[in-house]
């Protein structure tokens, strides 16, 4: 593999969501053999299987499985929405499943928020979905930031312990994803 291709999906809508600030500071930080694109999910519908059935896939809908399908790892970034997931994360995980291009596929999960925990209980119920479809799961090192508005500006990851902890993440994660394809 010359170049690893990474596709990070944050979890969130909003403009100024923490964990899309988080992605775009992944780009930077990345192993010089890793590319991270970001997929934004604004666009995708509320899954309805009648509107697969009838017509297919939406346009977003087939661009973000195109997306997938290409890339040789993904990362799920997810804000913690009452103990959750956010909703629009899992949406476009129901999507995204449909006929198993999910399954073996790399995958790291990564969470934070501007409370004590970095959203944990989100990434714990994102786990559980990733593992439900087969995917292969990077386990540890385990990354949820807490206080993570404190440890963001302007795209990059501000606090050092912080910044050192994410890229030996991916460092962590792209040397899986070239053992997984061996």
């Amino acid at each position: 593999m010359d170049t690893i291709n990474i596709l990070a999906i944050p979890g969130s809508l909003r403009q100024a969501s923490l964990n899309r600030q988080l992605v775009r500071a992944l780009q930077s930080v990345a192993p010089s053999d890793v590319q991270i694109s970001v997929f934004y999910l604004n666009d995708i519908p509320i899954y309805n299987q009648d509107v697969e059935l009838a017509d297919g896939f939406p346009a977003a809908v087939q661009e973000m499985r195109d997306k997938i399908e290409a890339a040789d790892g993904l990362i799920f970034a997810t804000p913690e929405y009452n103990g959750a997931m956010s909703g629009a994360l899992k949406n476009a995980i129901d999507w995204a499943s449909r006929g198993g291009i999910m399954a073996q596929k790399p995958v790291a999960p990564i969470s934070g928020s501007p409370g004590a925990l970095g959203g944990t209980k989100a990434q714990e119920s994102l786990r559980a979905v990733l593992n439900h479809l087969g995917m292969h799961v990077l386990s540890r090192p385990a990354v949820a930031i807490p206080q993570m508005n404190e440890k963001l500006a302007d795209d990059t990851i501000t606090d050092e312990m912080t910044l050192k902890f994410v890229t030996d993440w991916l460092s962590t994660f792209r040397n899986w994803i070239v053992q997984l394809n061996k």
